[in-house]
């Protein structure tokens, strides 16, 4: 299935809620076996153990205008090396 997204692709949103198939990038912990595609990119560059956890990107604070924010995409077409 092709997705209009990459799986990991990190946009800004005008909504107070994360669409379906994203979540906010607010640093929060995710369990791999969960979201192992998504670990398999990221891993646990921004925290959590990398054992059974890992943690999204934290960008609360830095949006370019009030009422954005960022959300990770977690269902997206797996992006290939060129």
């Amino acid at each position: 299935m092709e997705y209009d997204y990459f799986l990991g692709d990190i946009r800004l949103f005008p909504y107070t809620f994360a669409p379906s198939d994203w979540m906010d990038c607010s640093g929060q912990m995710v369990q791999i076996q969960l979201n192992t595609a998504l670990f398999s990119l990221i891993g646990n560059t921004y925290g959590g153990d990398g054992s059974t956890t890992f943690a999204l990107p934290n960008l609360r604070g830095i949006e370019p205008i009030p009422n954005l924010h960022y959300c990770i995409c977690l269902n997206g077409t797996y992006p290939t090396r060129a």
